[in-house]
């Protein structure tokens, strides 16, 4: 099963997410299909950046599943889905 998470990275006390398209079986900062955007907890204004809103629809209709973090960044946002 596929599913739309995020992937930590970034420096210690610094992080930077990547909204990544993967398998559920794969760890947290492993393996992944397809970056689709990218989350700086950091910024106060334009937190959420470079979110291709096509590949992120492209996924959710072959049957990928979104976790509840990163649909609530997304409606925070504005990004429609």
């Amino acid at each position: 099963m596929v599913t739309i998470r995020l992937a930590r990275g970034g420096r210690p006390h610094k992080p930077v997410f990547t909204i990544v398209a993967t398998d559920a079986r794969y760890c947290r900062d492993g393996r992944f299909l397809a970056k689709l955007g990218q989350y700086n907890p950091q910024k106060v204004e334009k937190s959420l950046t470079d979110v291709d809103t096509e590949a992120l629809r492209a996924w959710i209709d072959k049957g990928a599943t979104i976790s509840d973090t990163v649909r609530t960044l997304l409606k925070k946002n504005s990004i429609k889905f």
